[in-house]
Parts: structure tokens; sequence; C-alpha cells
């Protein structure tokens, strides 16, 4: 982002600039923080295991991690639509649908895992 060729920014819109940098920033450190948080989670269900390693335990663990990071998917996107919202260039914009595509996608595939883990905890139960 910057200076659009010929057009020097406002005070108004270096402002804006500077906001979405630390929104930007604010969005991504949280999403970070829930991997970390679904790591750190998820790691004290597989230690649990240990004493009780049934396929229920093991569902819940995969599906508690699902959780975090379909979370986080969802703020990395978020960082990504408020980088482009401000005076997007044409790959800017391809960027964005790119990464929205694959995010989107991986999305999709873990909620339906989420569902399927789901579905199987209460077969098991």
């Amino acid at each position: 982002m910057g200076d659009v060729v010929g057009c020097p920014m406002t005070g108004i819109e270096n402002y804006t600039m500077i906001a979405v940098d630390w929104l930007k920033s604010a969005t991504e450190m949280i999403s970070v923080i829930l991997v970390a948080t679904g790591v750190v989670v998820t790691s004290f269900k597989i230690l649990q295991m240990i004493s009780s390693p049934h396929l229920r335990n093991y569902n819940q663990a995969r599906l508690t991690f699902s959780r975090y990071l379909v979370m986080a998917l969802e703020f990395m996107l978020a960082a990504d639509i408020v980088a482009t919202a401000v005076k997007p260039s044409w790959n800017d914009l391809i960027m964005l649908g790119s990464i929205a595509i694959i995010r989107t996608f991986l999305n999709f595939f873990l909620q339906r895992e989420m569902k399927e883990e789901e579905e199987a905890i209460k077969k098991v139960a």
C-alpha cells in the first residue's frame, strides 16, 4: 500500500492505513493465538489418552483441534480482507480471491470432518 502515482495520501488516508495495518496485525495475532491454544489444549487431551486410549477420546481430541483451526482460518481470512479493503490493486484482489478460495476449501473440509467426528462420537457413546 502507499501513495498511488500522482496522488499523495491525505492525513485521513494515512491514519486509515495505519489503523488497517494495526487491525490486520491484531487479527493475524488472534489467529496465531487460536492455533497455539488449539495445540496446547489438544496436547493435554492427547496426554489424557495415555491413561484411556479409546477411539472416543481420539475423536474428541481431533474435533477440538479442528474447531480451533477453523476459527483461526476465519480470522486469517478476515485479516486478508481488511488488508485489501483500502485501495486494493488488481494484484491484491487476485491474491485475496486465491487465498479466500483456498481457505474456504480448507474450511469446508475441516467442517465436514468435524461433522463426521461428531457423528462417530455419538455412535461410540
